[in-house]
């Protein structure tokens, strides 16, 4: 049988097949939520153009807060109001725990052990558990205080070197510091930096490349896991990817913990030290990969994460001189001229925490979430929605919703003085899979934000506003870094010594 022919026979039944699941399912449910004309074979996947939050709010305007899309044979559904969302994630909650199982899910994340790939049952709930009670709780936390204050008083000090206007890239220093401060809870291990204490910085610059390429792959943009042809032929490598990325990130994962099982790390109390005893008394709960799994999920989630949020957040502080003015005031007079900024000043500064959330609203960090998966069939918006479905939520266009947000484009912090607005903000998700790791976010960007604020005067390179356009990724960055001009006060020069 010559090649040629194979390939054909192979796509004629492909089509056959797609044509029949699409008859046999809309048999099943003829309610479907509209959306665009479909191709043969591919769906929707031309629509699959970046930034995707955008694509799919300009589909929204024309087909309606929620609408369905072919990827290859698996049906998505996009929401974009609100009201739809409390139902997905509220009153559809349990049927829409779920998450769709992808690649990345098989090869990187343990055969969607991991928290944020296991599908929901008893052993997500356990994982839920470790992470909010064992990793992440309040007195967890707080026991690693003050790595969090010295990785961000060493930015401050790397920045203050002059009494001059300096020209700063802040992007790569931020995502150093947060990369820095999350593996020292988690290893106790500097990776960045000049001093004597950092361990290895060509190991480090690894992992970083693991960590981007493992965040590429990741949401519902990659075209293999809708067309099993491109998979079968090898077409966009995304196999063979994703195994090579799972095996180097498992062997630096696994290099961590032996450390600390051999007893070569003198720390004692960091997260994997936590995480080893009590492995110790509940084996079956803490095994090797689940420890690997929670340590890989802290260091994808909590280092670009808030790194992104800290330059959006100084990027809108620029544009706006006058904000920028009134956060400056109000350090000075709750905090003082003398006195740098803690973690525990940060609720006597409610301006501040307004500016942050004003920006999580225009710019957040993941504007689609992570896609939900349901277990069963649902209704929502009055559209059914079968079994097998992935649901995106596109938490900007409902961030910018006129209907919902006066003068939605506009950067205005004090929207949130007003009681109960903070509430409408979606950025970390709702219901039982929301982002466990809230707090630490809330922490690191506040503390960060707060000092930047404090300890320098800010002005941009011209007149000229910042460009405000998102890149390409799940962690939506500015398309353009943030550069920006600064000198350093007499606090920073004084206390930083």
């Amino acid at each position: 049988m010559s090649p040629l022919f194979y390939y054909s026979l192979l796509s004629l039944t492909f089509i056959i097949t797609i044509k029949i699941l699409r008859q046999t399912q809309s048999r099943k449910l003829k309610n479907l939520p509209p959306g665009p004309p479909t191709i043969p074979i591919i769906g929707n996947l031309h629509h699959l153009k970046h930034p995707l939050h955008r694509t799919f709010t300009t589909l929204s305007q024309k087909y309606g807060d929620i609408f369905s899309l072919w990827f290859g044979s698996r049906l998505v559904v996009v929401v974009s109001s609100p009201s739809l969302v409390e139902e997905c994630l509220i009153k559809n909650d349990i049927v829409l725990a779920n998450r769709p199982r992808f690649l990345t899910g098989k090869y990187i994340f343990y055969n969607y052990t991991t928290l944020g790939s296991a599908a929901y049952g008893h052993h997500w709930r356990n994982l839920r558990r470790i992470i909010t009670i064992d990793v992440l709780s309040n007195s967890r936390l707080n026991s690693f205080l003050e790595v969090r204050i010295d990785e961000a008083n060493r930015l401050i000090q790397k920045l203050a070197v002059s009494r001059d206007f300096i020209e700063v890239e802040l992007r790569s220093r931020l995502t150093e510091m947060t990369f820095n401060a999350m593996m020292r809870m988690i290893s106790g291990k500097r990776y960045y930096g000049d001093d004597g204490d950092v361990t290895d910085v060509e190991e480090a610059k690894q992992f970083r490349e693991i960590i981007s390429e493992i965040m590429s792959l990741l949401g519902a943009n990659n075209k293999a896991d809708f067309l099993p042809l491109l998979k079968l032929f090898g077409i966009n490598n995304l196999e063979k990817r994703c195994k090579k990325i799972a095996k180097s990130c498992d062997s630096f994962l696994e290099g961590l913990i032996e450390e600390h099982r051999s007893g070569n790390h003198s720390d004692g109390d960091t997260m994997i030290d936590h995480l080893l005893k009590l492995g110790e008394l509940q084996p079956e709960y803490y095994s090797a990969h689940i420890i690997k799994g929670l340590i890989q999920a802290m260091l994808l989630a909590g280092t670009d994460t808030s790194a992104l949020t800290i330059e959006w957040v100084m990027a809108e502080l620029l544009n706006h001189p006058e904000v920028l003015r009134k956060a400056k005031e109000e350090i000075e007079t709750q905090i003082g001229k003398n006195k740098l900024i803690e973690e525990q000043d940060l609720p006597k500064l409610p301006y501040l925490q307004n500016i942050i959330s004003e920006t999580l609203r225009l710019h957040p960090i993941a504007p689609l979430l992570i896609p939900h998966y349901s277990s069963g069939d649902c209704t929502i918006g009055g559209f059914n929605v079968p079994k097998d479905t992935i649901i995106l939520t596109n938490v900007w266009a409902i961030h910018r919703d006129p209907t919902l947000w006066s003068d939605a484009l506009s950067f205005k912090p004090e929207r949130f003085e007003k009681e109960g607005e903070v509430n409408k903000l979606i950025a970390f998700g709702l219901g039982r899979r929301a982002c466990p790791g809230l707090s630490l976010a809330q922490r690191t960007v506040g503390l960060t934000v707060g000092l930047l604020v404090q300890c320098f005067e800010w002005k941009r390179e011209s007149e000229e506003k910042l460009d405000m356009m998102e890149g390409k990724g799940v962690t939506m960055p500015k398309s353009i870094p943030f550069k920006a001009l600064c000198k350093a006060l007499p606090i920073a020069n004084d206390l930083m010594k």
